[in-house]
């Protein structure tokens, strides 16, 4: 983990970091403003709301579910912005580069099992009773595999794999049968993820069941993700003859597509979060491209970055607070700050306020960093 501390924040893409905030706005406590309006208005309205705010049971899909695999896709858009082939470059050139990629999956997964036992009695002493799997460490995974392929292949050698890994990762699904089962089963228990997970996961799994969410099988379509990922930075950083609006209907263009073909391919293979299918890549792609889109016209064409700014706060810090929502107790400090405040308010609107509350004890905090350019990266 690096810490940098200068006088002007690095030139980046604006709207990645302002995508990657919103994206992590959610999860910091946003998920909970819905019902909190639902409670203070009456309105029936905020039901719907609220209702995407809640991971699918099994097989659909919400907005919910669209948050991991859309962090996943802006570190593959970063990746692409910037791509470098080391493969022909001498050996002490490229052991720099290795390492860091080395020690970023290290620490992602470290951070991973911290944040899975950031609460309670800490982490387990006995190593079999430590869940390895995290939503940190299906980042890492992809991330550096999406990197390897980057830094060793070319842009059609990493088109072939990704259509591959789709296509092999659904067949898999739909046509290997596991000791005892049927192919096709994709039930929790009886899923080819499940198998594997139960016979080749180390520690625990999420709640104990046979399957875990962040398994070993269904972090391998992720990678497609940050691979798309790099597909877009690689369109993004380059000069369109027709300009800036061009790319902004492209990518939503292609945004529209993609999510048509998961929808397409759902009739084959349910989209399904906690399986990761294919399918489910395909959608959570296409709701990617089209935020991307969406952000990179407001914020880099329409340069309306004031607009943007507070989830740009967020973003430029997003996995260290991730990391906070884990290990403090925001609640605990909002409601010390404003507790007694919150409580003269009439009942109606006092669970709005306390998610206000939460939300804005901890972008205060990344305020603080974003203005001493404080950036913690990993």
């Amino acid at each position: 983990m690096e810490v940098s501390q200068a006088k002007k924040p690095k030139v980046r893409l604006m709207s990645l970091d302002a995508l990657r905030g919103f994206d992590m706005f959610w999860i910091l406590g946003g998920e909970a403003l819905f019902i909190g309006l639902l409670a203070w208005t009456g309105w029936q309205g905020w039901k719907i709301a609220d209702a995407q705010m809640h991971h699918s049971a099994w097989h659909g899909f919400t907005f919910y579910d669209l948050i991991f695999p859309l962090f996943i896709f802006l570190s593959g858009v970063a990746l692409g912005l910037s791509p470098k082939r080391l493969d022909k470059l001498p050996i002490s050139q490229r052991m720099p580069l290795y390492k860091h990629a080395v020690k970023r999956l290290a620490l992602l997964l470290f951070f991973g099992v911290l944040y899975n036992h950031g609460w309670g009695g800490g982490m387990p002493a006995a190593a079999d009773e430590v869940r390895y799997a995290s939503v940190l460490g299906r980042i890492a995974f992809a991330w550096f595999f999406a990197a390897m392929l980057v830094w060793h292949t070319s842009l059609r050698t990493q088109l072939i794999v990704a259509v591959g890994v789709l296509l092999g990762y659904a067949a898999l699904q739909l046509w290997v049968p596991v000791p005892g089962g049927v192919a096709g089963d994709l039930t929790l228990a009886g899923s080819i993820n499940a198998y594997v997970d139960t016979h080749l996961l180390p520690g625990v799994s999420y709640q104990n069941r046979p399957m875990d969410p962040e398994g070993i099988l269904s972090t391998v379509p992720a990678v497609v993700n940050a691979l798309a990922g790099v597909f877009t930075g690689h369109f993004i950083v380059k000069q369109h003859p027709k300009g800036e609006w061009a790319k902004v209907a492209i990518l939503g263009g292609a945004g529209l597509i993609v999510l048509a073909l998961g929808w397409l391919a759902d009739w084959v293979i349910p989209v399904n979060k906690e399986l990761w299918t294919s399918s489910f890549v395909l959608v959570t792609t296409g709701w990617s491209l089209i935020l991307l889109a969406i952000f990179y016209a407001l914020v880099d064409v329409l340069k309306l970055a004031k607009l943007a700014f507070p989830f740009v706060v967020i973003g430029c810090n997003a996995i260290i607070i991730y990391l906070a929502s884990s290990l403090v107790d925001w609640s605990y400090t909002a409601t010390s700050l404003f507790g007694g405040l919150i409580s003269a308010m009439p009942a109606s609107i006092q669970a709005l306020a306390a998610t206000i509350a939460l939300l804005t004890v901890q972008w205060l905090l990344l305020y603080w960093m974003y203005k001493r350019a404080i950036f913690i990266k990993v």
